[in-house]
């Protein structure tokens, strides 16, 4: 039985069965379509991106939620993959590393293998596919000059990495 069924016996204006649908019927795509992301998901990882350890009962209160709503929303979020992880931001000065942007052109039909080795370097921190003149670019941190440029020499020595350029980062004006 629907849910307005089961609610309420059947017996319902159509402005109320349609209000009574618009809540209670799940988000469906089709199949292989991106999960379409609702504008209070979006609101909720807009708030957790500014800061991942804010209280849930915060959160509800400026969303206008319920706490128990929120804690079911990001936990759908965690099992859907929308949200991947958590992860600690660091001062620039905190640890005192270095920190570069690597563009890699790689050989044809080599880029799954060049990414494989890549992951396998701790000092590679992402790596992301693009357009344009490089087909990666990763970030590379590193403790100290000498071994940011001992992780770019590997970079660089990977079978099916046909170019590199780097652009070290002397300080990060915003990140969100």
């Amino acid at each position: 039985m629907t849910c307005f069924g089961a609610a309420f016996g059947g017996r319902l204006s159509m402005t109320r069965i349609i209000r009574v649908i618009l809540r209670c019927e799940p988000v469906r795509e089709a199949k292989g379509e991106p999960r379409r992301m609702r504008p209070a998901d979006s609101k909720l990882i807009a708030l957790l991106r500014a800061n991942a350890r804010e209280p849930t009962a915060s959160l509800a209160r400026k969303l206008g939620l319920a706490r128990s709503t929120v804690q079911e929303r990001i936990a759908r979020l965690e099992r859907e993959g929308t949200i991947k992880g958590y992860t600690v931001k660091l001062a620039e000065d905190a640890g005192g590393h270095l920190r570069a942007l690597v563009m890699i052109s790689t050989d044809p039909k080599q880029g799954e293998r060049v990414a494989a080795e890549l992951k396998k370097m701790t000092d590679v921190r992402s790596l992301a596919a693009v357009s344009g003149a490089s087909d990666l670019i990763a970030t590379v941190e590193a403790e100290s000059a000498a071994k940011l440029d001992a992780a770019l020499d590997r970079i660089g020595r990977i079978h099916g990495v046909a170019r590199t350029v780097s652009s070290i980062i002397l300080s990060e004006k915003f990140s969100r």
